[in-house]
């Protein structure tokens, strides 16, 4: 069978959108995803997206948390975020909230999410994740971490520190890059998930908020 025949999502003009994202995406000769310095937007021609199959993953885990507030870190051109608007859409309204530092790819992604139809589910924040992610509004139910690599402690790593304390108890999150420091904190029971990795992409780390973390509210 050839791959994603069959697809959670159904809607025609969502996957329209998403398979040409899919077709399009390169990666530049020098990838930057292997050095620790580089400036991203040097690199805003490029999406640095989700595959279909962790789309199909992430869209059928948020319709059956129900889930009505999501939140993304790097939005890049949109691919995650059609998965999660077009979950929020079906499952009644929501937000699907979105950082990304660079203005080509903001401009890109509300593009695609409007030939899509679902521009009114997505809030694209234009700028540095620790300002632009640090009030969500109030609890979230799942959250991708799918950011630009390098630093020390890893963006995953601060992404995280501030995004947990705003993940509901039995919400989701997702991370593409398997950063060891995120993993450390994901995996250290004191933070309040439990977790497991998934044979997607070259290893997907999968976790569930079970208690309450430092800090939460």
């Amino acid at each position: 069978m050839p791959e994603n025949t069959h697809r959670p999502l159904c809607d025609s003009g969502v996957n329209t959108v998403i398979d040409r994202l899919a077709s399009a995406q390169q990666f530049p000769p020098n990838d930057p995803r292997a050095r620790l310095e580089r400036d991203p937007h040097d690199y805003s021609e490029y999406g640095f997206s989700i595959l279909p199959k962790q789309g199909d993953l992430i869209y059928l885990l948020c319709r059956g948390l129900r889930a009505t507030r999501i939140v993304e870190f790097a939005t890049s051109v949109g691919m995650s975020t059609l998965y999660f608007a077009a979950a929020v859409r079906d499952n009644g309204g929501g937000t699907v909230i979105g950082s990304e530092i660079v203005p080509a790819k903001v401009a890109t992604a509300k593009r695609n999410l409007a030939a899509a139809g679902l521009s009114d589910y997505v809030d694209i924040r234009e700028g540095d994740a620790h300002t632009t992610l640090r009030d969500l509004g109030g609890p979230v139910d799942f959250a991708l971490i799918d950011g630009w690599l390098g630093n020390d402690p890893s963006l995953a790593r601060q992404v995280i520190e501030l995004i947990a304390p705003q993940l509901r108890v039995g919400g989701y999150v997702m991370n593409d890059n398997a950063e060891p420091d995120f993993l450390d904190y994901i995996r250290d029971p004191a933070n309040g998930f439990l977790s497991v990795t998934l044979p997607l992409h070259g290893g997907t780390e999968l976790g569930v908020k079970v208690d309450a973390s430092p800090g939460s509210s």
